[in-house]
């Protein structure tokens, strides 16, 4: 079981980032009704596998800048799911610089991985795991102040072992609506389809927010988005993701908040918070085909 997690791991990730994209559901008239009783939505931002620990063009730092400043909506909050101790990450001393950044800037630090690499939390031993969690909560405490609430695990991937060791740490899973698909990727990391894949996820979240099953917190709804600061492509075009999210939530028939993006951490917190899985045995969505072979692998 370890080994064919491991390989459907690597497979999935090249796939879900270079397979078709299918055409976005069309809006009927009974969804269009249904979404006049919702609350409007705002985009909740989130960024896995950071921060980037290069000396050049710092792909982290730039996302960071241009959250403050955009001509979308300036101030920008944003959750950085971190590999606190990855040496291309977190484990440098750059990396660490680039943490205290974030914090500095009012976004929200929380946990991916404390392991050398982007290892899968349902392969290693509990003596290993617990290890890594505490490693990992103190690097971001040492940063923060306070442990973090919040997990992201390693490709999407948990089951009641790990599920428990992360409640134990006071951490609450938050898996993601829409995914960029924007994966770092070795030789390849552009999104040539990067309209088409967002407008196609959000089509599907449509469904969900009509039928009523996504919660309301201040009055809106938070819909989690999931890109990658590590990669440079998405760096150099986040500016263009944010109005890509604005013209998609548009053109799916999707109100949108005064402030379609969080600005406050506090409330970015409780909007996240909402939608962490509450339960290990909870039937949970995510984008893609990653629903797919997590079903297979049967939490």
């Amino acid at each position: 079981m370890k080994l064919i997690t491991i390989v459907l791991s690597s497979l999935l990730t090249t796939l879900s980032l270079s397979g078709c994209i299918s055409a976005p559901i069309a809006l009927t008239e009974r969804t269009e009704q249904r979404l006049i009783a919702q609350a409007p939505i705002r985009f909740l931002l989130t960024f896995d596998d950071g921060p980037s620990a290069s000396g050049y063009a710092n792909p982290s730092r730039s996302v960071i800048q241009d959250l403050a400043h955009n001509p979308v909506q300036p101030g920008i909050k944003a959750i950085f799911f971190l590999q606190t101790d990855a040496w291309r990450a977190g484990g440098s001393p750059r990396g660490r610089k680039t943490m205290q950044r974030e914090h500095a800037a009012g976004h929200i630090l929380a946990f991916h991985t404390a392991t050398r690499w982007h290892s899968n939390h349902r392969l290693l031993n509990d003596q290993e795991l617990e290890r890594t969690l505490n490693l990992g909560a103190a690097s971001i405490a040492s940063v923060t102040g306070v442990a973090p609430s919040l997990v992201r695990p390693p490709f999407w991937n948990y089951d009641k072992r790990t599920f428990a060791a992360y409640q134990r740490h006071g951490m609450h899973i938050l898996l993601t609506d829409l995914s960029a698909n924007d994966g770092k990727i070795w030789g390849f990391n552009a999104s040539p389809r990067r309209r088409a894949n967002l407008l196609r996820q959000l089509s599907l979240v449509r469904e969900r927010i009509a039928l009523g099953e996504l919660p309301t917190v201040d009055g809106v709804i938070p819909v989690v988005v999931t890109f990658h600061d590590i990669n440079r492509y998405t760096a150099r075009h986040l500016q263009e993701y944010l109005q890509i999210l604005i013209e998609s939530a548009q053109a799916n028939g999707l109100k949108t908040a005064t402030e379609p993006f969080y600005t406050d951490r506090a409330a970015l917190e409780r909007g996240a918070l909402a939608r962490t899985v509450k339960d290990a045995s909870e039937r949970v969505y995510l984008p893609g085909v990653w629903s797919w072979v997590w079903d297979a692998d049967a939490h």
